[in-house]
């Protein structure tokens, strides 16, 4: 056999052991993400729940020109995680209020957190927004709610969650919460202001709708 088979006959075993390790590989991947997925499929994670406790107004003022909204207010909200062999990392989570579906508060950020296995975590975010402006039909709606004796306000949820199983950990989901609050109020209304619930403490234990 000349040198240039030996040469020949030895390129080839070598293409033909790197064609078996990269299928090996191949296979151990698959085989591993296989595994994974069907773990994944049987544990099948649950959502976490979330309920909004109680909500302490300091200040709700609407200026009827021009429109200006002036928000301060605590709110008390418990997750919980429903998963028996499931973790729950909140990696950055966002919290503000709404009135009829625009931001009137600067959204507070929630500290980093993992979340065990039917663990319960509570936060007490302060929520402010000084002089926001607003379109200009609120200040019709909210003398509207004055009337009936009722304000509802939307506290948000708005970040992103990962889910633990073992040592796996996912890639990050978009989480929403939306926690409707009903504020009853004594108080007065003039074209110019409406002070609803000044530094008041309203009981609320109202579950929020949540989507991850």
């Amino acid at each position: 056999m000349s040198t240039e088979d030996c040469a020949h006959n030895h390129h080839h075993e070598r293409r033909k052991l790197y064609r078996r390790l990269l299928i090996g590989v191949s296979s151990s991947i698959a085989l591993i993400l296989s595994l994974v997925f069907l773990t994944w499929l049987i544990l099948h994670p649950t959502k976490p729940t979330f309920v909004l406790e109680d909500a302490t107004v300091y200040g709700f003022n609407l200026s009827a020109g021009p429109n200006i909204i002036t928000t301060e207010i605590q709110v008390t909200i418990a997750s919980q995680n429903p998963n028996e062999r499931i973790g729950v990392f909140y990696d950055r989570v966002d919290v503000y209020a709404t009135y009829r579906g625009e931001q009137i508060t600067l959204p507070a950020l929630l500290p980093e957190s993992y979340q065990g296995h039917k663990d319960v975590t509570v936060w007490s975010p302060f929520l402010s927004g000084t002089s926001v402006p607003v379109a200009a039909f609120l200040a019709v709606e909210l003398g509207e709610d004055v009337n009936a004796g009722m304000v509802m306000i939307n506290i948000r949820v708005d970040g992103w969650v990962r889910w633990k199983v073992g040592t796996f950990l996912s890639g990050r989901y978009r989480l929403y919460a939306n926690c409707p609050a009903y504020l009853s109020f004594r108080g007065q209304y003039s074209p110019n202001s409406v002070l609803v619930g000044s530094t008041a403490k309203y009981q609320l234990v109202q579950t929020c709708h949540v989507e991850v």
